[in-house]
């Protein structure tokens, strides 16, 4: 057996009390003096402790005196989340066909609940609009893209999604950006992606929560598959005959639930002040509508 760090059970013990609601959100740690003697671990393991629960969006410090100062329970899980994301696919510990396999997830699921429980479209929606300025370098185009999934997150006030597709989007910008070059006509991509995100909202928006549900999984997929980007880290081997392991069709599953990784109890702490490239579906026997902030606000 592994014997925990000193740090490790500071935070293990701090965990403790935020399960069982002895620390909620607002309440002052206790001094780090407090903290190291009642734990018998020295000051600069509860330092230590602290730093990563800051870096997890869980504590705020500062310095000083007044009520505002110490280390304040936050909970703020889409900073932490986000940080953690993008330094794991910065690092490569993500390869990218998991990354797109988990947007197919998401944004699947995001999607049909958009549609089942109408939310405004407006943040989203404008952002289309910007995206239609023919001038955009292939880059701000993109960011917009990613931007504009990320908008579909927030709007279904899923806070989980929402920072999981946060910590995602520098990923998403990156692999999407890296598949320009090998595509033979940007602007007639730019304007097949304008049209798939308007098709995306059109069905939001009439409450279709299968088309929606279909048309976001297509809409990722095509390009995906049509850029052939890389599915594993750049130091793996490449897959036979050069190509990349693709996407598969099938439908993307429900967002399974997350669990706690560090729930070791403690003693309680006393208060203190997703192989092959799926073919597109048809499109709809009628042309979707092109929706704009308005239209999307008169629904």
């Amino acid at each position: 057996m592994i014997e925990r760090r000193a740090w490790q059970h500071v935070l293990a013990h701090i965990e403790s009390a935020l399960l069982d609601g002895t620390l909620r959100p607002g309440d002052h740690l206790p001094p780090e003096r407090a903290l190291a003697t009642e734990l018998d671990v020295g000051r600069s393991s509860v330092r230590e402790a602290i730093r990563v629960l800051e870096v997890l969006g869980l504590v705020r410090t500062q310095t000083g005196s007044g009520p505002t100062a110490g280390a304040i329970i936050t909970a703020t899980p889409r900073g932490g989340m986000s940080a953690l994301m993008r330094l794991q696919v910065a690092a490569r510990g993500f390869p990218v066909a998991d990354v797109v396999k988990t947007r197919l997830v998401l944004e699947a699921a995001v999607a049909a609940e958009l549609a089942e429980n109408p939310r405004s479209l407006d943040d989203a929606v404008g952002l289309l609009d910007a995206m239609d300025d023919p001038a955009l370098a292939p880059a701000d185009f993109l960011a917009l893209d990613a931007r504009f999934h990320l908008a579909l997150a927030e709007a279904s006030g899923n806070q989980v999604v929402t920072a999981t597709m946060a910590g995602l989007r520098e990923a998403i910008e990156s692999y999407v950006l890296a598949g320009v070059s090998s595509l033979a006509d940007w602007a007639a991509v730019a304007q097949r992606l304008r049209e798939e995100h308007r098709d995306i909202v059109s069905a939001i928006a009439a409450r279709d929560a299968a088309l929606s549900r279909s048309r976001i999984h297509d809409h990722i997929s095509r390009y995906y598959a049509e850029t052939r980007f890389e599915t594993e880290p750049r130091s793996a081997i490449a897959a036979p005959g050069g190509q990349a392991a693709r996407i598969s069709p099938s439908p993307a599953p429900a967002i399974p639930p997350l669990s706690s990784a560090l729930a070791t109890p403690t003693t309680p702490l006393t208060p203190s002040a997703r192989q092959t490239p799926p073919t597109p579906h048809a499109p709809p026997a009628t042309e979707s509508p092109r929706l704009t902030s308005a239209s999307v606000r008169d629904r």
